[in-house]
């Protein structure tokens, strides 16, 4: 029967007329535009005839393109049932091509819950945790590892790790990688500190609330841009053996470390409830060098000498097939790029992608998944005028970075992937190796401050999609554009074929084949699907590229419980089973056209509703059973899909412990949601503006509260986006509370360089008078005596030292080799009198100095003839190297002076004073052994809070040093904060940007947070978060400033508002121990 009917606008008395009799696919249309700058549109289109089987059987088929121009969308019918509607599209700005094909004869079962019937390898410990070629299995259920790097110690406030942990699950990640650090955890021989922020406990149920495996990276060396790559300093001194590798003395070194950490480690792996699934041995290192491997056997005993039964991993430092075979070899072998590197100076500059990945772990360790414990997520960045910053990292390593880099790890069939980082905290004490500065920001996807970036939203929709696609887990790659069988019709794009062999799933995914060109790109793909081969797209000219862009086609692609996707050049940013529907979230954004074919059972209630909220998706198909989605990827990621708990101790963890999701638009962050037995679904987030919420849920969902608080439900609007239960929309509201950050004033000051006074008595302090050292870079010139501070128990950050002579009247000058390694200082005086300053500065930021060689002229009237003079040097301590591949020893860093010569002259008494305490009796056991200096007020304790500076002077901090003298001074102020509860406000400490010649020290309530190089740079502003911040109370700001040169220096500091948000973090627990004579004494002081 021939049905023929006609549609009349609205505006006009033009009509479009189709006919069920018609020619299937062909349409006779003309549209009208009621904008006097375009003209009516007359389309003619038909479908061209496609040599496939099926679509000759009783297929319900229909197709709509949407051009949507100024707010107008046009749709093109290809179908021969369902009634057309022409509508108008209400979200301006969007513009893309989304074709639709939907067959009733092609429903299929996506039976992804069989068991595992491969046989799977263990290391006979446990078969809790196994693996084959493809990926981990967790219980006998293969899981894909996407994972991001966090270290603990760079956010000593343990109280705010869930958040973190929370936001790498919002982002998609289900997996942490963490460092511990050897010289934070074991201080000193013989202790071993789990307390305060070097506890392991609070992470580990932080992640298992979150729902996030760990994989847990101990070293003993880490590398990780920290001072010795991680190692304990005072083994760097006190061992006489090589580092890293099987020497005697090293391997008692790391006994206890180790131990401490099987002890933490061994009640929270998987196998106990707990969320860690893998440990890592050492990190990046070499099988082949003398006593290498044997020291891998050695700690790999100590794991199985003791309840540890996960498996062992390694990160190779690159494609080097260490810790594969033989002595030393792991479980599952790993390897780390950086494909970018570490130059973030031209970040649109991109090095090509890596393209042999897939061949060497296929040439390397087959029977295992390829794992990628470190790929690059951002960039640390260097000292120096020319230092772009953390910035130009973000931007080099951000969204487009992502998107080809990351998905071309996923085109060589890569199964356990950690970026590094994903959230980088701060360096803060004397945690940095001389080669970066406080921030370590990273250009991370989670930033400094907590705040997250563009690159959050970028690896969130790459999370989904491999959470969506279970059947991503298994595939085989079978070629790709060049190798075959990926035809494609532009040689311009470079497509790789992966395969599911079980379920016959295609992933094609397609970059540019120059992957650094920003051209548009647009192609046609040939695919084979069960239906047959195809050249697609069919409705929509072709597949674009749209620059720096990688893209995955799917071709045979369950998802839910009965849905199928024939093929889809459409991004998908969700698809699971919602309640008990199946639902898709498909994207389409401008100049991009894109095509969806889908196979449906039942009937297609296809819609375009009249009005869309802003910000929101629009369904084009809302049944019973099945929903799907489609908006620009803007909107897209403004949703998150949080999971609901199950039972048992992996409650929260997708695939073991739920399979219950949902997705919710909107807010900044969703943290997580719950389904009381009332209907009632909680979510908790954060907000950074009122928006609209939607929720698509399960249909039992009768309420939802925000934050504890009832949402009123918008009717019309959730109606108009689905007409079934389970969906919601209503309004959030973000209440601005104005948070203003208090002036900084009322400084008071005092003179931190007694040292240089003729009163001054150092009779308590360290003879150095050593001459012999287990540092293997030996003294240049002196008469034998060693002055490296680490022998003498000064490891980190300022060290004095001081050296008397009986002057004859006779010396002119001093030569001093000091060593303090890249972006140091060092200030010297002769008595009371500055002779000046030795920089570790460069023009180059890449090769900054770590040690110079100065002659100091002693000026006239400087010298006491007949008398004991002293010369008085301030040494800065920037870090003790890393390793440097085969230099194991390079961390015994020879941090002091290398060199020492009175012309003339002869030194008496050389005496040396660091942290007060040294690394084995230093009295703030809470803050740590890298947090304080050999600074006169640091050894008094003048940075805590609590210190009474009642006596000191009134003296603007914009006022410098008295008299504009070189020297160091201390710089004290008290300030209060009432900052409401309910809200998550990220503070910065900014200084002045001026390029003046002094060194500032910043320490809040005691923790040293921050060192300021003005006359070096990048960093002036630091962040510093709750908990080291007390929010509702007053707090103690101290600054160590050091005059480099004897001119005037005007520093400034101010306390600024960087990010408001509502909803929190929760209650935040503040460690900030007060001053306290104890162990402070006289010893060391004066």
């Amino acid at each position: 029967m021939e049905v023929r009917k006609s549609h009349e606008c609205a505006g006009c008395s033009l009509k479009r007329i189709w006919s069920s009799g018609d020619t299937p696919g062909t349409a006779n249309m003309r549209f009208c535009h009621h904008d006097d700058k375009v003209n009516v549109l007359n389309v003619h289109t038909r479908r061209p005839q496609w040599n496939i089987s099926w679509f000759r059987t009783r297929t319900v088929l229909f197709a709509v393109s949407i051009f949507i121009t100024l707010g107008i969308i046009f749709l093109f019918p290809w179908f021969r049932t369902s009634p057309f509607r022409f509508q108008h599209f209400l979200e301006s700005g969007y513009s893309g091509l989304l074709a639709c094909i939907y067959s009733d004869t092609m429903s299929k079962e996506a039976a992804l819950s069989a068991p595992i019937t491969a046989a799977f390898s263990s290391n006979g410990r446990t078969n809790v945790v196994q693996w084959d070629k493809y990926t981990l299995a967790l219980h006998g259920q293969r899981v894909l590892v996407y994972s991001g790097e966090f270290h603990t110690f760079r956010l000593p406030v343990p109280s705010l790790w869930l958040d973190i942990l929370q936001k790498f699950k919002a982002a998609g990640l289900n997996a942490v990688s963490v460092y511990t650090h050897w010289g934070l955890l074991n201080p000193a021989p013989g202790v071993v500190d789990f307390d305060a922020f070097r506890a392991l406990q609070p992470l580990f149920d932080a992640a298992l609330a979150a729902g996030v495996w760990v994989v847990l990276r101990p070293g003993p060396y880490i590398n990780a841009e920290t001072t010795a790559g991680g190692i304990a300093h005072w083994v760097t001194s006190q061992t006489e053996g090589s580092l890293r590798t099987n020497a005697t003395d090293f391997n008692v070194a790391w006994q206890d470390y180790i131990q401490g950490v099987i002890t933490q480690a061994a009640p929270n792996q998987i196998t106990e409830g707990g969320p860690i699934i893998a440990i890592q041995v050492d990190n990046e290192y070499f099988q082949s060098g003398s006593g290498n491997a044997q020291y891998f056997a050695e700690l790999e005993a100590a794991y199985h000498n003791s309840s540890i039964v996960v498996p062992l991993t390694y990160n190779d430092p690159g494609q080097d097939g260490n810790f594969v075979n033989g002595t030393g070899a792991v479980d599952i072998y790993g390897l780390d790029s950086y494909p970018q590197a570490f130059d973030c100076s031209h970040p649109q500059t991109w090095k090509p992608v890596v393209t042999n990945y897939y061949e060497y772990h296929e040439e390397t360790n087959p029977g295992q998944p390829f794992y990628v414990p470190e790929f690059q997520g951002g960039s640390y960045d260097a000292w120096g005028p020319t230092a772009p910053g953390y910035t130009s990292c973000g931007e080099m390593t951000g969204a487009e970075f992502q998107s080809v880099f990351y998905r071309q790890l996923w085109a060589s069939n890569a199964k356990l992937m950690n970026f590094y980082m994903v959230y980088g905290g701060t360096s803060w004490g004397g945690l940095p190796f001389p080669g970066v500065y406080t921030s370590y920001d990273y250009g991370a996807a989670i930033g400094e401050s907590r705040v997250i970036t563009t690159k959050f939203t970028e690896l969130k929709a790459q999370g989904l999609f491999l959470r969506s696609s279970p059947e991503f887990l298994k595939t085989e790659r079978v070629g790709n554009s060049t190798s075959g069988p990926c035809h494609v019709t532009n040689s311009a794009a470079f497509v790789t074929f992966l395969k599911n062999p079980d379920t016959g799933t295609g992933f094609w995914i397609a970059r540019q084949t120059n992957s650094s060109s920003t051209a548009l790109t647009a192609f046609n793909l040939t695919v084979t699907t069960s239906a047959g081969t195809v050249t697609i797209p069919r409705a929509v000219p072709n597949i674009t590229l749209n620059g720096r862009q990688s893209k995955v086609i799917v071709t045979d692609y369950h998802y839910g419980t009965s849905s199928f996707i024939l093929w889809s050049t459409a991004p998908i940013f969700f698809a699971g089973h919602i309640g008990n529907r199946d639902v898709l979230y498909i994207t389409a954004d401008s100049g991009e056209p894109s095509e969806l074919a889908l196979s449906h059972s039942g009937a297609v209630d296809f819609k375009f509703p009249d009005g869309v909220l802003e910000g929101g998706p629009f369904a084009v198909v809302d049944t019973e059973t099945s929903l799907v989605l489609v908006s620009t990827s803007l909107t897209a990621g403004t949703f998150f899909a949080p999971v609901l708990d199950g039972t048992g101790p992996h409650a929260s963890f997708w695939q073991i412990g739920t399979n219950s999701t949902l997705l919710v638009g909107g807010p900044y962050l969703v943290r997580n949601a719950s389904l009381g037995t009332d209907g009632t679904l909680a979510l908790y987030g954060d907000l950074n503006a009122s928006v609209t919420l939607q929720v698509i849920g399960p249909p039992q969902m009768k309420a939802v509260t925000w934050n504890g608080k009832i949402v009123a439900r918008n009717n019309t609007a959730t109606n108009n986006l689905s007409r079934f239960s389970g969906t919601f929309i209503g309004h959030l509201t973000f209440s601005n509370p104005k948070i203003t950050a208090p002036a900084l004033t009322q400084w008071k000051f005092s003179d931190s360089l007694p040292e240089i006074q003729a009163t001054f008595d150092d009779s308590s302090w360290i003879v150095a008078n050593h001459t012999t050292t287990n540092v293997p870079f030996k003294p240049y010139y002196g008469d034998g005596r060693v002055l490296y501070g680490c022998d003498y128990g000064f490891c980190e950050n300022i060290v004095l030292w001081r050296g008397h002579f009986d002057a004859t009247g006779h010396e002119r000058s001093v030569n001093l080799s000091i060593n303090g390694g890249e972006a140091f200082a060092a200030s010297v005086w002769l008595n009371s009198h500055f002779l000046g300053t030795s920089f570790g500065n460069s023009t180059n930021n890449l090769h900054i100095l770590e040690e110079t060689d100065d002659e100091l002229i002693f000026p006239a009237g400087s010298l006491i003839p007949g008398a004991e003079n002293v010369i008085t040097i301030v040494q800065d301590n920037m870090g003790l190297n890393q390793t440097d591949g085969s230099m194991t020893d390079a961390s015994k860093s020879p941090r002091g002076v290398r060199g020492f010569k009175l012309n003339n002259g002869t030194f008496g008494t050389w005496k040396v004073q660091g942290k007060i305490g040294g690394y084995t009796d230093f009295p703030d056991r809470v803050r740590g052994v890298l947090n304080e200096g050999g600074l006169f007020g640091e050894r008094a304790g003048w940075h805590l809070p609590g210190f009474d500076t009642s006596n000191w002077v009134a003296r603007d901090l914009s006022a410098g040093l008295p008299n504009g003298d070189a020297g160091v001074g201390f710089f004290a102020t008290e300030f209060p904060l009432h900052i409401p509860p309910g809200f998550d406000v990220m503070l910065s400490f900014t200084f002045d940007e001026s390029a003046q010649p002094y060194r500032a020290l910043l320490f809040v309530n005691g923790w040293m947070m921050g060192k300021r190089v003005a006359n070096l740079g990048p960093q002036f502003k630091f962040p510093v978060h709750q908990g080291i911040l007390d929010y509702n109370g007053t707090n103690t700001v101290a600054i160590a400033l050091w005059a480099m040169e004897a001119v005037p220096i005007t520093p400034t500091l101010s306390l600024t508002v960087d990010t408001i948000l509502q909803g929190g973090v929760g209650p935040i627990i503040s460690n900030n121990p007060l001053w306290s004579p104890k162990g402070r004494g006289l010893r060391g002081l004066c």
